[in-house]
C-alpha cells in the first residue's frame, strides 16, 4: 500500500505539474511543527501529505511527544487551490503524552495509534508562488498504550500488553503558508 501511494504521488507531481510544500504558521508558534505536501491528481482533487511533531520529552514536568502521519484526499468544489474543499484523511500517530482527561493527575501513556476522519477547509491564492489553506478537522482515534505514573516510571493500569482507548475529537487545524513547487 505505502509503494501505491508513493508511486500515485510520484506521477501525479509529474502529470498535474501542481505541488505545493506547506507549513502551518499556527502550530509553529507553538513549537509543534506541522510540514505538508499536496500536489494535483484530476480537476477537482488533490492528496496531501503531512507531519505533525511535538518534539518535547517535557513540558512543566509533564510528557507532550507526540508525531502523527497524515495522508488525505481532497476535493475542490471550484478547482484546486482556490475556495473551499473538504477531505477524507487516514493517519498514524506514536506519543508519549498525558491524556486530556488526566491533566491534575501523575498519570501519562505511552502508545500509538490510528486515526482517520474528515477536514473542511479553504485555500486562498496570495500570488502566483503563494497560497494559505485554513482548515479544521478531526474523526475518531484508536490508541494503544501503556499507563505510567510520572514520580515513579510504574505503570498505573493493570493491563497485561496495550490497554486501548478510542475517542472521536479534533485533531487537525491552523493555517497552512504554501509554497508552489513547479
Amino acid at each position: 500500500m505505502k509503494k501505491l501511494l508513493f508511486i500515485v504521488l510520484l506521477v501525479s507531481i509529474q502529470t498535474q505539474s501542481q505541488t505545493y510544500i506547506k507549513a502551518n504558521a499556527f502550530t509553529t508558534l507553538l513549537t509543534i511543527p506541522n510540514l505538508g505536501l499536496e500536489t494535483s491528481i484530476g480537476k477537482n482533487s488533490t492528496l496531501q501529505f503531512d507531519v505533525l511533531a511535538s518534539p518535547w520529552k517535557s513540558v512543566n514536568g509533564k510528557p507532550r511527544q507526540f508525531y502523527t502521519f497524515t495522508s488525505e484526499y481532497r476535493y475542490h468544489f471550484n478547482e484546486n487551490y482556490n475556495g473551499f474543499y473538504i477531505g477524507a484523511n487516514v493517519g498514524a500517530s506514536r506519543f508519549n503524552f498525558q491524556k486530556w482527561n488526566y491533566l491534575n493527575t501523575d498519570m501519562y501513556e505511552k502508545g500509538f495509534g490510528y486515526f482517520m476522519g474528515a477536514t473542511i477547509g479553504y485555500q486562498v491564492k496570495l500570488n502566483e508562488k503563494f497560497m494559505l489553506d485554513c482548515f479544521l478537522g478531526g474523526g475518531w482515534h484508536q490508541g494503544f498504550y501503556k499507563g505510567y505514573l510520572i514520580s515513579t516510571g510504574e505503570r498505573y493500569e493493570s493491563a497485561q500488553h496495550y490497554n486501548k482507548s478510542g475517542e472521536w475529537f479534533p485533531y487537525r487545524g491552523g493555517v497552512m503558508v504554501s509554497y508552489k513547487l513547479n
